[in-house]
Formats: C-alpha cells, sequence, structure tokens
C-alpha cells in the first residue's frame, strides 16, 4: 500500500480507502461489511468513509459495530463522518437538523461519535456548502470541536474553489484552522474540479482530497454495458436520479472503447479507471465501495498498474474518453 499525506498536514492516508455510500445498510449486512472492511484493513488501507446522510445512519451503526468487534489499535486507522443533509431524510428533517448552523454540525458530531463508536473523528467534513450560514460560524464552529478534542481535521465536499478559499480566508483572518481537505468526485467522466477549479488551491494553499466515485457509480466497470444487473447499485429503489446521471449511450460507448486500452495493459476496467485516479499527485486517496472481497481484491490491483501508465498510455485514454478539461493559461 502507498501512503500519502494530506496536503500540506502531516496525515497519511492510504491511497485507496473504503466506503460506505449505498452499500452499507443497503447492499450488504454485518457480516459481509466485517470481511470486507477486515480484508481493505489487511492490504494496508487505513481510512474508512462515512456520513450522517448514509442510510440515515444506520451506515455509520453498521461500521461502528464492525469497529467495536475488530477492536483495531485506534492510532493504526482513520475514520470520517460528514455534515449537511441530517440522518432523518429529506423532508423529515425539522428545522436546525441539517444544514451547517453550529446548533447542527456539534449535534451531528456527537450523533456521529455515537454511532461510530470512537471518541474522536479523525476528519469531519461539510458535506455540502449552506448558503444560508455564514462561512465564519462554520470555520468557528469547526475549530471548536478541534479544541474539544472531537475532531482532528475538517473538510469540505462538493464545494467549488472559491468556497473553499472563503472558509481559507475567515480562518486566516480569525486566526483559526481552515479546512484541509475536500471530498469531490472525480473520475474519467468528471474531472472539471480535480483538474481545473482547484488548481490553484492546490498550487498555493495545498489540499488533500479524498475522492468519491472513482468508478463513477460503477459504470467504469464495464457491467452496464448490457443493462443494469439484478442487485447492482443502479438498481436500487430510490437511486433512479443517479441512474439517469450515469447510464447514456455516449458514456456507455466511451467505456467500450476503454475496454480496449485495459486488455492492452493486461487488467480490467475497473482497476485501470482506479489506477487512472490515482496517479493524479493531488489525489490522496480514493475512496472503494466494493461489495464484495472478490470486487476489492480486483480493486486494490490498482496500485500495480499506476507504473503501466505512461505519458503516452494517458493520451490515448484522453482520445478514447474525450473528457480532458480545457486548462486556463495562468
Amino acid at each position: 500500500m502507498e501512503y500519502r499525506r494530506m496536503g500540506k498536514t502531516g496525515l497519511q492516508l492510504s491511497v485507496l480507502s473504503y466506503g460506505s455510500w449505498v452499500t452499507f445498510a443497503k447492499q450488504i449486512d454485518d457480516s459481509t461489511s466485517d470481511r470486507l472492511m477486515g480484508l481493505a484493513y489487511d492490504n494496508g488501507i487505513n481510512f474508512f468513509d462515512n456520513a450522517e446522510v448514509y442510510s440515515r445512519g444506520e451506515s455509520e451503526k453498521m461500521m461502528g459495530r464492525v469497529l467495536k468487534k475488530k477492536n483495531w489499535e485506534r492510532s493504526s486507522y482513520v475514520v470520517s463522518s460528514k455534515v449537511f443533509f441530517g440522518w432523518h431524510g429529506g423532508d423529515n428533517n425539522k428545522p436546525n437538523q441539517r444544514g451547517l448552523s453550529r446548533k447542527h454540525i456539534v449535534e451531528a458530531c456527537d450523533e456521529a461519535l455515537e454511532r461510530l463508536q470512537v471518541d474522536y473523528l479523525d476528519l469531519f467534513y461539510c458535506h455540502r456548502p449552506d448558503k444560508s450560514t455564514p462561512i465564519e460560524e462554520v470555520v468557528w464552529t469547526m475549530n471548536h470541536l478541534i479544541q474539544r478534542g472531537k475532531i482532528l481535521y475538517w473538510g469540505t465536499s462538493e464545494w467549488c474553489g472559491a468556497e473553499i478559499m472563503e472558509a481559507h480566508m475567515a480562518a486566516r483572518d480569525l486566526r483559526l484552522i481552515g479546512p484541509a481537505v475536500e471530498q469531490p468526485e472525480y473520475n474519467l467522466f468528471k474531472r472539471d474540479k480535480m483538474e481545473v477549479d482547484y488548481y490553484t488551491i492546490f498550487k498555493n494553499i495545498g489540499m488533500g482530497a479524498t475522492i468519491w466515485s472513482p468508478l463513477a457509480s460503477g459504470l467504469l466497470t464495464g457491467k452496464y454495458n448490457d443493462g443494469i444487473p439484478e442487485g447492482s447499485r443502479l438498481g436500487l429503489e430510490g437511486f433512479d436520479w443517479l441512474k439517469d446521471r450515469v447510464m447514456t449511450d455516449e458514456k456507455i460507448a466511451r467505456v467500450r472503447d476503454l475496454g480496449a486500452v485495459a486488455k492492452d495493459l493486461g487488467t480490467s476496467l475497473a482497476t485501470l479507471s482506479i489506477a487512472w485516479c490515482i496517479r493524479n499527485p493531488n489525489v490522496t486517496s480514493a475512496i472503494l465501495g466494493a461489495t464484495k472481497e472478490e470486487q476489492l481484491l480486483e480493486n486494490l490491483e490498482a496500485l500495480e498498474v499506476v507504473p503501466k501508465l505512461t505519458d503516452e498510455v494517458m493520451e490515448r485514454i484522453d482520445q478514447v474518453m474525450g473528457t480532458k478539461p480545457n486548462m486556463p493559461q495562468y
């Protein structure tokens, strides 16, 4: 396993990590999650990602039960949660049960600690920006949680570059601790934020990036090339929005063409796609969401594929995918 420092912090994360979105409490049970987290940990993965909204808190409870049973040394792993959406779901949230007010951030942190059965969170993300809460309140609250020892680092998820910079400027003005990490979607279909929007932040400020959906919700595995298999993520009830966004004829055609590149490299589409993500030096960790042991082992092979991604291969991938963003002239 390779470990990378999270931005300019001293924290080291495994370049491949394991997350629970969609899978925990929806696709897999306690027994399977126990085996998968154990397999991940045994192969050097030290970062496990979660959020209050995943399965309305049940995902954190499941991960907490596994962590309790495993009884790993707390210093040997990193666990995260995220705050914004609340855990009640949609319109079931009452006022102050979502967003980034001081009240919700503090209460969400306490609830996450209880569900995960840990004394502190290594990482605590603001799951989305909150236009109705002053950024100073957000920064002050996260700094407060750090001082109280409830979290060690805080970050953002799916914020734009300007919003992240606003948080850094507020932290600088108030002499507080700013966000150290962002969690954006990043894959061969979704490149603009990581490669363009955050470019100057990586260059001038320094920021970690724990990217999600490196396989574009499974599309980059090729399993949707001939329809939606039963039991797959895009076939789950309530995820029609994801299916409509992911499943297009143009994208599937490009995935089929990418399969030829993977074949020439002697690897699978999934492994190639993950390797492509972590070849980017600004990616601290790519979060995996495997539901089966063989899938996780296949994903871990990405570490061996990265050296095969020469400049020539990367150019070929760009030509096949047609998704390379235009870089601004700085």
